[in-house]
């Protein structure tokens, strides 16, 4: 069977509410306010495009049992997330839990052509592993801004050659689906949205680190992109006028100081200056840092990493302060950091925020680290496209 789109806003209403879990009928039609033989019937148009489908009686309220409703076990949902290094593929069923996943070290830097056609060959992998002639949606984050209209990446330190290659319209094709690109902050936060700390909010803020620095709005229960996809590009935000050499080609850029690269830079010189021992004995041995390196040196307890990593947390902090003060959202979330280190650069982070922003901004507003690790993009990327199909035709 094709699977195809709602054909009006109620059934869109509805598909959306199932996306969060089963409910019953009951439970269903009281929510979205429709009269009974309306919904009756918007419900067996869903079933039969194969969108809805019943999974058993529901818990008795009294009376006749009524049935529970989910969305149909052939909706399948493609993931596709560009990272630094890496390429993680996944498929996610109807309420965006990721039923099987691919990851690899690919560099995005060989070109959109070979890491775009690698994504399609693993998905069309996974889709025929499942059993699947189509997959009902794609959603795909790329480490960069993105113009989601055009569904292509704009400039990109992270993605050299990349600039307007259109990501969405050749995976569309390859695969016969619909397809959404975004940057990866915002997958993020939506996957956060709708299965992390972020869902019992409707305004939160996520910060993702990394190489790249970049946020995520979420304001009023949506995502908040800004007039061109631009917003949430923090990562850019000016620290200094005389500061090191950002990937934008400006500097003292807040990612020239904080990202992932940026401190093992940083480690790399204090490693060469004999300041830190634990540093200098694996440069030595390896030839090379690696965050992970640094991470395992400030966990380890050497002063100079800790220091390196303090030093990143409490300019975050700084430009944290001015965020919250402007947007004043009712969580900070953090997700990206180094294995290891979330703990410190937390710490640091509350220290500078709180003593800092307004107590009417942060009385009661936690900032908290992601739980969700790496599946906050592949279930935000299932969400992104989904977002596209279960809206009305």
């Amino acid at each position: 069977m094709t699977i195809v789109g709602p054909e009006n806003a109620d059934q869109a209403r509805l598909l959306r509410l199932l996306r969060d879990g089963p409910r019953s009928r009951v439970e269903l039609a009281d929510a979205v306010g429709l009269p009974r033989a309306r919904f009756t019937a918007e419900v067996d148009r869903l079933t039969a495009q194969g969108l809805v489908e019943t999974a058993g009686p529901a818990a008795s309220r009294g009376g006749r049992r009524s049935s529970l409703l989910r969305i149909a076990g052939q909706v399948r949902f493609g993931a596709v997330v560009v990272g630094d290094g890496r390429l993680d593929v996944a498929l996610t069923d109807g309420e965006l839990t990721v039923l099987a996943r691919h990851g690899e070290p690919l560099d995005a830097r060989v070109g959109p052509d070979a890491v775009v056609g690698r994504a399609v060959e693993v998905l069309g992998k996974l889709r025929a592993e499942a059993g699947l002639v189509r997959l009902a949606g794609v959603g795909v984050a790329l480490p960069g801004p993105v113009a989601v209209r055009d569904g292509a990446p704009s400039v990109a330190p992270a993605l050299p050659g990349w600039h307007q290659f259109p990501v969405r319209d050749t995976i569309a094709a390859e695969l016969g689906c619909p397809v959404q690109v975004d940057n990866d902050a915002n997958v993020m936060a939506l996957g956060e949205q709708h299965a992390g700390t972020g869902r019992a909010f409707d305004d939160f803020l996520y910060v993702k680190l990394g190489n790249a620095i970049g946020s995520g709005l979420i304001l009023g229960g949506a995502l908040y992109r800004g007039a061109a996809s631009g917003a949430g590009d923090v990562g850019h935000l000016q620290l200094t006028e005389d500061g090191p050499l950002c990937g934008c080609g400006q500097p003292g850029c807040l990612e020239a100081y904080c990202g992932d690269a940026a401190l093992v830079r940083d480690a790399v010189t204090a490693a060469r200056a004999g300041r830190s021992t634990a540093l200098g004995d694996r440069l030595a041995a390896a030839g090379t840092l690696t965050m992970a390196d640094v991470a395992r040196a400030a966990t380890g307890g050497d002063p100079v990493a800790q220091t390196l990593v303090r030093d990143a947390a409490r300019r975050l902090g700084q430009v944290l302060v001015s965020l919250v003060s402007f947007v004043n959202p009712a969580i900070v979330i953090i997700g990206g950091a180094a294995p290891g280190i979330g703990p410190v650069l937390l710490a640091e982070i509350r220290s500078v925020v709180y003593r800092r922003s307004t107590p009417l901004a942060t009385g009661s507003m936690p900032i908290v680290l992601s739980d969700l690790d790496d599946r906050a993009a592949l279930v935000g990327a299932a969400r992104l496209v989904s977002d596209q199909v279960f809206a009305a035709c």
